[in-house]
């Protein structure tokens, strides 16, 4: 079994890349908002999020993020067609703004089978 982690710089093709993963055979998947280092220093921290703040006001500027997608697949094959859909939707992601996929064997997994 494998852990599947992408880093999607581009939020506009989360849509695309989880019908992608569906279709290769990902049983399901996880989506975060997240930012990286490189954002947070370039562009700062928040300092528009009121002194009590509602759910939405942590969501203005939601665009402004990447999205972290994270699955667990079974099998050799499951995983390669899972980066060839990636790949398939961002470009190669040797490119600049593609993401960033990490793969990492995964030795036991827990409550994975309810789901699939």
């Amino acid at each position: 079994m494998y852990l599947i982690l992408f880093v999607l710089d581009n939020p506009d093709k989360l849509e695309d890349l989880l019908s992608a993963w569906e279709e290769a055979g990902a049983g399901g998947a996880t989506v975060l908002v997240s930012t990286g280092m490189n954002r947070m220093l370039n562009h700062g921290f928040r300092d528009d999020i009121p002194l009590m703040p509602g759910l939405d006001d942590f969501y203005k500027r939601i665009e402004d993020y990447h999205r972290t997608l994270f699955t667990i697949v079974k099998d050799d094959a499951t995983l390669q067609k899972i980066v060839d859909a990636t790949q398939g939707v961002v470009g190669n992601l040797d490119n600049p703004n593609t993401g960033i996929l990490v793969v990492l064997p995964t030795a036991q997994v827990y409550g994975l089978e309810k789901n699939l």
